[in-house]
């Protein structure tokens, strides 16, 4: 049985989280998938980690995101995508003087917060 749920920023209803690096709402989400809008603040990354359960694929809308997917580090720009494999060392960080805003697709059989494995934190987190 399919159960997408569409949410949506304008009713207030969708799932926003703040963080030390910036936010992100959650757009869409299925039994197997989520959707979200990250944003980045200027000169803020987010952990360096891997997620055992879930890919992510991340499509930048607006500013110049660097990227370190499995001990490769290149700049992704806005129209541009990259690919992140379940269990892949990964980090993505806003180098500009503009917010990064980013559409990161979750896709695998376990969609949650707590599949993260933490290997490097601005903001010591664990």
């Amino acid at each position: 049985m399919k159960s997408d749920t569409i949410l949506s920023s304008a009713g207030g209803s969708s799932p926003n989280e703040d963080g030390p690096w910036g936010s992100y709402t959650v757009l869409l989400k299925g039994d197997s998938f989520q959707i979200k809008r990250l944003t980045l603040l200027p000169g803020r990354r987010i952990s360096a980690q891997l997620h055992h359960h879930r890919s992510e694929h991340w499509v930048v809308v607006r500013g110049m995101a660097e990227v370190s997917n499995n001990g490769r580090t290149f700049f992704v720009r806005p129209g541009e995508s990259t690919f992140v494999p379940a269990g892949t060392r990964h980090r993505l960080a806003n180098p500009g003087m503009i917010p990064l805003e980013v559409i990161e697709v979750q896709n695998g059989e376990y969609i949650t917060e707590d599949d993260i494995a933490r290997f490097d934190d601005d903001f010591r987190r664990e």
